[in-house]
């Protein structure tokens, strides 16, 4: 295999530590190493690896395995979606016994990043990390459909090494940036079909082949399926106040102020604080407002209403 520290620049002890075990020497490593370098090109190379990591075990398990299972079933779901999306390709296929692993390997295998052009292949990319294995699907098949879709296109494609080498020389039309990634859009192959239809293939291969001699996980559709079946370990951050106001008083409005000023005029007393007794005591503004009653004087109104009851009485 090559090595996968010289394309994501990291060390070859961090590349080599069995941190993406599904990756073993095989004839699909030309096709991994495509895919590492195409990820080196950003210039985080640890996130890049990190990234690489996710492709082999979540996205496309099995893929890199010695005997290319997971890519060979995935050639029959394939085929047997463009039964449904063009089934005039699916016919001259059919027909020319054309095995789908002859021309989709590549295209599966390096995520289109040998078959489309540098601007496309950063499209679809995104796409593909944001919803998983159904934008290869639908990128090979919306390929197939308009290379030989018609019965004008197949008039060049007599026999099986016609047929071959249109498929491996692609118009330049239908890997155009923006006329792809409509048609990506615009197709209706749905992650339900894909499964269902991985099921009907997988019983068929058994059939056939018996079991699966690779075990690998069942593949996430995209990242938020990632997100969901592993929670983070790590808690949310939380937000941190910019400006920071240090306790004290609390200020005391404008119109406040001029209201008590007001007052205190009305009343009779300085501007600047309540006025003084006779004895030089402040009297409060509270007090002036509502003057508490002194015992003496409570006193003798009690002895007057006493005697208002004894004469009554």
């Amino acid at each position: 295999m090559p090595s996968l520290a010289c394309a994501t620049g990291l060390p070859q002890s961090s590349a080599s530590a069995g941190k993406c075990p599904s990756a073993q020497v095989c004839s699909a490593s030309s096709c991994q190493s495509r895919v590492s370098f195409s990820l080196s090109l950003v210039p985080w190379s640890k996130q890049a690896f990190w990234c690489l990591v996710q492709i082999c075990e979540k996205y496309l398990p099995g893929y890199y395995s010695e005997k290319l299972e997971a890519i060979q079933l995935d050639g029959q779901i394939l085929f047997s979606l463009l039964h449904k999306v063009s089934p005039v390709a699916y016919k001259h296929l059919s027909k020319q016994k054309i095995d789908p692993i002859l021309y989709m390997t590549e295209w599966f295998m390096c995520a289109f990043s040998r078959t489309l052009p540098w601007s496309s292949v950063l499209r679809v990319w995104d796409m593909f990390f944001c919803e998983g294995v159904k934008i290869i699907f639908r990128v090979g098949l919306v390929l197939l459909k308009h290379t030989l879709g018609s019965s004008d296109k197949l008039k060049s494609c007599q026999g099986q090494y016609e047929t071959m080498e249109r498929l491996r020389a692609l118009s330049p039309k239908i890997m155009q940036e923006t006329f792809l990634v409509q048609e990506v859009i615009e197709l209706p192959v749905t992650e339900r079909q894909i499964e269902r239809e991985h099921l009907i293939q997988l019983k068929k291969w058994r059939e056939m082949h018996g079991e699966l001699q690779c075990k690998s996980p069942p593949r996430l559709h995209g990242a938020k399926a990632i997100n969901d079946a592993e929670p983070p370990t790590r808690k949310a951050l939380e937000p941190v106040p910019s400006i920071i106001v240090p306790p004290g008083p609390a200020p005391v409005p404008k119109a406040r102020k001029s209201k008590e000023k007001s007052r205190e005029k009305s009343l009779g007393g300085p501007a600047n604080g309540p006025r003084a007794e006779g004895n030089g005591a402040p009297v409060s503004t509270r007090e002036l407002l509502h003057p508490q009653v002194s015992p003496h004087h409570q006193s003798k109104e009690s002895l007057s209403s006493r005697e208002s009851e004894d004469t009554y009485l």
